[in-house]
């Protein structure tokens, strides 16, 4: 039976979107495409009508969740404080793909690590956007700084077994991020 092109489109959004959650959830490595393909609800022999390998489906999930990542953009202080909240800090399949994907990024492919450089260059456009009262200089540096310290934040606090520390390291981020917007 013959797949319309629609319904490859959606069979290819949802490989995406299975495979950046398993992805950030477990890690590149843990993370097999037969297992992608099964919680997609799809077959394995189907994958390589989407993709050539798992490394390009590395970088196209990569690509995928990073554009589909939204924030930083209006309201930046309400951003800040879910960003650095425990709810995402407890959400790692369902959190911030460059949290997620940070530490690992390094050890794949230069298509996947050009993704993760879009990605964060997105992200620091976003949270620029969103401190129009200072100048394009200062706007730059706050808001990799910033983005920086958020993203650190978020690993450090799901890298530790200290509950309250954890919960001290996001909110003295949180509220070091709000000093340097005031």
């Amino acid at each position: 039976m013959k797949v319309s092109r629609e319904q490859m489109a959606e069979n290819r959004r949802r490989i995406l979107e299975v495979a950046s959650r398993l992805f950030r959830d477990k890690g590149f490595d843990a993370v097999s495409v037969a297992e992608v393909m099964k919680a997609a609800g799809l077959t394995h022999g189907g994958f390589y009508g989407h993709f050539s390998s798992k490394d390009d489906l590395i970088t196209q999930s990569l690509a995928h969740v990073l554009a589909a990542d939204e924030g930083g953009g209006g309201d930046l202080r309400a951003y800040v404080n879910s960003y650095l909240s425990p709810g995402h800090r407890d959400n790692a399949a369902g959190g911030c793909p460059t949290a997620g994907f940070a530490a690992a990024i390094r050890h794949q492919t230069p298509a996947a690590r050009s993704a993760m450089a879009e990605g964060l260059r997105s992200q620091i456009d976003r949270i620029g956007k969103a401190l129009p009262q200072l100048d394009a200089a200062d706007r730059r540096r706050m808001a990799i700084g910033s983005w920086a310290a958020m993203v650190g934040a978020v690993i450090l606090a799901r890298a530790i077994d200290d509950p309250a520390l954890s919960d001290e390291v996001l909110e003295e981020t949180r509220a070091f991020v709000d000093a340097g917007m005031a």
